[in-house]
């Protein structure tokens, strides 16, 4: 098997990942929800995990870090817990993900916010300006997605916080964590949301958000905390404010030795290693007829490792089940939850094919891949109708 599906999920994790997950989850605790020596250990793997988010991001304290089910939940749960209203103007980009899509469409909806979208330029990069255009007097917070799943594209943070000045600023860190150095995010943003699954090669089902200080979100979600049981009002300090019930424990000491990887290895070694393969692959898709990159071209550093591309004759579905069938190399195909993208992109409704790189990538990898793109190049899928099939989404 050749996985190039990292920008959904990446694989393989560390063996000290999948060591960390077996041995919490043999453990009998429930971490601040008792007082024996069992419930403290599972309350220290909590707070180690805690602390390797603030190594990684730079942060003051890891007590504004606050776990969720995922980075979907933590959007909701800063997003929804900003408390805006009816007129308030939230500018995003047109490369944001359902997870930050569809809480500000229902906001638009229901409370009647002003929601302004900022498009990328023919370039597929997003510039800084465009967003200081879409400025208003009733601008409460602006929503970024550091990098597009579709594309590929880094968004220019430092340029927009500028152009932002004391606007607080949400950052959708779910393909950047792990990946691309943000030891001073802190500084520059005033939400960060991440997931644990992605660059910070930690099991499903963990992600979170830190909140910097002066900022106190409603929280999504009330009960159980292991803390104030005495009273019916759910705890207004951090991080228990936004995390109610119990953690998941093995998920997180998991996520922590994800990080321990990361931090051990280096992030500027893993962005190098994947740039480098990134860099390969386009060069090697360079000159393949009817192919179409999407997004940052070769020689543009502000890109991840992820690749999206369209081929004239097939679909984006066809085209990963047919790199499957024929090479075992497993990809994503379709409209990645992030429809505004493709939009913006000229790919709706028929999506893309994604390839996307992870730090246990291999060059051989990516010339395997390269080389079906160019097999698949030099035929026609059999019945195809065209290339604009709708994949799987």
């Amino acid at each position: 098997m050749i996985y190039l599906d990292n920008a959904a999920t990446s694989w393989p994790k560390p063996p000290e990942v999948l060591d960390a997950v077996a041995k919490a989850l043999a453990a009998p605790a429930s971490p601040g929800r008792s007082g024996h020596r069992p419930a403290h250990e599972a309350s220290k793997l909590i707070h180690k995990a805690r602390r390797r988010i603030q190594g990684l991001f730079g942060l003051p304290s890891p007590e504004r870090v606050s776990f969720a089910a995922n980075v979907t939940w933590a959007i909701n749960e800063a997003i929804e817990g900003f408390g805006l209203k009816e007129g308030d103007l939230v500018i995003s980009s047109a490369l944001e993900h359902n997870s930050t899509a569809r809480p500000l469409s229902r906001l638009r909806a229901q409370k009647g916010i002003v929601w302004k979208i900022v498009p990328p330029r023919g370039d597929g990069l997003l510039h800084a300006g465009d967003f200081k255009d879409a400025m208003g007097p009733k601008l409460r917070l602006i929503v970024i997605n550091h990098a597009s799943n579709v594309t590929g594209a880094l968004a220019p943070v430092k340029e927009i916080r500028a152009q932002a000045g004391d606007v607080p600023m949400l950052l959708d860190a779910a393909q950047t964590a792990g990946a691309v150095p943000m030891e001073d995010i802190g500084q520059i943003c005033d939400i960060v949301c991440f997931t644990g699954h992605k660059g910070l090669l930690g099991p499903t089902g963990t992600g979170g958000l830190w909140v910097r200080e002066g900022i106190e979100l409603r929280p999504l979600a009330v009960g159980g905390s292991g803390s104030k049981s005495e009273s019916l009002t759910h705890p207004d300090f951090m991080p228990d404010r936004l995390e109610a019930g119990t953690l998941n424990t093995h998920g997180l000491a998991g996520l922590a030795a994800g990080i321990d990887y990361i931090l051990q290895r280096g992030v500027q070694d893993i962005r190098a290693h994947e740039s480098g393969l990134t860099r390969l692959f386009l060069e090697r898709l360079s000159g393949i007829p009817g192919l179409r990159v999407l997004g940052p071209q070769l020689g543009e550093v502000r890109r991840v490792a992820t690749v999206s591309v369209t081929l004239d004759g097939w679909s984006s579905s066809d085209i990963a089940r047919e790199l499957e069938a024929t090479g075992g190399i497993m990809i994503r195909s379709g409209l990645h939850c992030a429809p505004l993208a493709h939009e913006a992109m000229g790919t709706f409704p028929g999506g893309a094919a994604r390839f996307s790189f992870g730090p246990f990538s291999q060059e051989s990898d990516i010339v395997a891949a390269a080389d079906a793109l160019k097999g698949l190049s030099s035929r026609k899928r059999p019945g195809t109708q065209g290339a604009n099939a709708q994949g799987r989404a």
